[in-house]
């Protein structure tokens, strides 16, 4: 892994970096005002069908107050109605002359027609579950299970009008009941794929049912005045200075609406339930194969097979643990190997906050403190900054056994609303003290919530378009940069948290495949996974849940990570002394979210313009 010196990180910071690949004023020729036309009613048809979009960022009014009072269709019907359309745009970006566009469109237009051909080419690979490329918020969960513990709109429509939807009067308060009724129809929808789908044989693994539907037997046993959904819309109705009759109509409609669609949802599970597997590996599947060689593409947006993904991370890993041998023999620890020593390390109580709801509301103060310190640091690392607009959360009890250990996202582009960076405390034991920092700046800043604001600053289509691999790559360079910008200096079991972090992360190449490439049992899967890294057994376990629910989804975060590290390289021995650490982090965080494929000749642009 390639690592910038302290001293090349100051000397760059007082560096004037140019990003030579700035966007272009685009000119007004026909062809450039055709193509952007065509961009421009792509991005509202991705609106029209995933209107959820359209709340996470804000833009919900005016032209698109339509959008304000429903969901994303979700039924079979829908998807089909949005292949067919999306495989008509792929032709129309096809036939765009790029030769005649200023450089900026032209790699809008290329942005938007890998995103249309990874689409169209799921739903051709993968004829059941969910291709959610063209789903600007969820575009990294294609898998084969439209409902799992990790994602559904049982889950995911709740939290968004929790927390994205205010409310200021009564056209706002009367949206938000039509979007429960709309939460109820989405439930139903994908209840109806799930068993299609089922009858296909694209059925979850026994164990992975068994966490579904108790998340959801969570959720309608609870009373539904107590419901999020309800309990907040009271209290932003009363903020709003509205009569309670709107907080009751979102009672009635969640006991007569939701409550009877989430019991269907449950019993679809019950029937599935009996002709499900244990085997966790989507070869198992009908064309699981197939679906994997699909999947694994999406997650990478490169061409390698999983054979070559799997040596790859081995390989990273041995390499990641060397290093960390030398800072764990320099703390004293000495007897065993990496991951038990790793292991020992986790478990020290010192190192611990209490698992109590006193140690909880400590580890998130202490989260707040580590984005505070890296907020005076990024100067040195950016020439544009944004404004890393956060707030961090717990995951929600009623959904954290099925939930992933963190993840986050930006916020509206308005900056209304803050991004929101969620962290699992099911447990505290799962996050000693010295893991946490790197967690910020993967999830936070300049992580996800931070890349996610220089998007807004493109065109529309630019902020709805993401890649798996782009997106976690980043986040894991963000790591990177934490650890050049002296975030752990005087801190050593920080940075072993950092590069256990990341040797994490080399080991999800080998898993996720070991589970779906080499037919791997679930509990081979764990066992080298822990002694692998020395994390605690209960986050690997929802880790190694969540890969055999998205399949795919984990081999992108290194392989972002690798790319955008190897174009670092190619460019600091290209530009030599030339070379501006503030110009090339610009470069990649400004230039947006795009493929893997795209990457490499936006840099020797960017070296040939430098």
């Amino acid at each position: 892994m390639m690592k910038t010196t302290r001293r090349e990180m100051l000397a760059s910071a007082g560096a004037l970096g140019t990003l030579a690949l700035a966007p272009t004023l685009a000119r007004a020729t026909p062809a450039g005002e055709s193509a952007q036309a065509l961009l421009a009613g792509i991005a509202e048809e991705m609106l029209t069908d995933y209107p959820e979009t359209a709340l996470y960022l804000g833009i919900d009014k005016g032209a698109r107050a339509t959008l304000r009072g429903r969901f994303a269709n979700r039924t079979h019907g829908a998807d089909v109605d949005r292949a067919s359309r999306a495989a008509k745009r792929l032709a129309q970006l096809r036939k765009v002359d790029r030769r005649a566009l200023p450089a900026d469109i032209a790699l809008d237009v290329d942005t938007a027609e890998a995103a249309y051909t990874l689409a169209v080419d799921g739903w051709h690979a993968m004829p059941v579950g969910t291709v959610a490329t063209l789903d600007t918020n969820n575009s990294f969960r294609n898998t084969p299970y439209t409902v799992s513990q990790l994602a559904g709109a049982y889950s995911d429509l709740p939290d968004l009008l929790e927390n994205k939807h205010d409310v200021a009067d009564a056209g706002d308060a009367d949206a938000y009941l039509a979007r429960i009724e709309s939460y109820a129809a989405a439930v139903d929808g994908e209840t109806g794929r799930t068993i299609a789908d089922g009858a296909k044989g694209a059925i979850l693994p026994d164990f992975l049912i068994g966490i579904t539907a108790g998340q959801l037997k969570g959720m309608v046993a609870q009373p539904i005045a107590e419901w999020p959904i309800v309990e907040s819309f009271a209290a932003k109705c009363v903020k709003a200075g509205l009569p309670p009759r709107h907080a009751e109509q979102a009672a009635i409609l969640s006991r007569e609406k939701v409550l009877p669609a989430l019991e269907r949802q449950i019993a679809a599970f019950d029937t599935l339930r009996p002709k499900a597997i244990a085997t966790p590996g989507v070869w198992a599947r009908p064309g699981g194969d197939g679906w994997y060689r699909w999947l694994v593409k999406a997650g990478t947006t490169t061409n390698e097979t999983p054979e070559a993904l799997h040596q790859l991370g081995l390989a990273q890993h041995r390499a990641i643990n060397a290093e960390i041998d030398i800072l764990l023999k320099a703390q004293g620890l000495t007897i065993g190997s990496v991951g038990e020593r790793l292991t020992a390390l986790s478990k020290r109580p010192d190192l611990l906050f209490a698992d109590t709801d006193a140690g909880r509301a400590d580890l998130l103060a202490y989260l707040n403190g580590r984005i505070a310190d890296i907020r005076t640091r990024l100067p040195r690392a950016f020439g544009t900054l944004v404004k890393g607009n956060l707030v961090i959360k717990r995951v929600p009890p009623a959904i954290q056994n099925g939930a992933p250990n963190g993840y986050a996202g930006p916020g509206s582009i308005d900056g209304s609303q803050p991004g929101i960076y969620y962290i699992n405390l099911k447990s505290t034991k799962t996050w000693p003290r010295y893991s946490l920092p790197t967690l910020c700046y993967h999830e936070g800043i300049p992580g996800h919530i931070w890349q996610g604001e220089y998007s807004y600053r493109l065109p529309l289509i630019r902020s709805l378009l993401a890649f798996n691999a782009y997106s976690e790559g980043w986040a894991l360079y963000a790591e990177q940069l934490g650890d050049e910008l002296g975030a752990y200096d005087g801190d050593p079991l920080g940075r072993i948290g950092y590069l256990q972090s990341m040797n994490f992360r080399a080991c999800r190449l080998v898993v996720d495949t070991g589970l779906h490439a080499k037919r791997w049992s679930f509990a081979q899967a764990l066992a080298w996974f822990q002694e692998a890294t020395g994390m605690p057994v209960n986050q690997l376990t929802a880790e190694l849940q969540r890969y055999c629910a998205m399949p795919g989804q984990a081999c992108g975060y290194k392989m972002g990570h690798n790319e955008i590290n190897r174009l670092r390289a190619v460019a600091k021995a290209k530009l030599g002394t030339g070379f501006d650490l503030k110009g090339f982090n610009d470069l990649i965080v400004k230039t947006g979210n795009v493929p893997l494929t795209l990457l490499d000749g936006i840099v020797a642009r960017y070296v040939a313009g430098t």
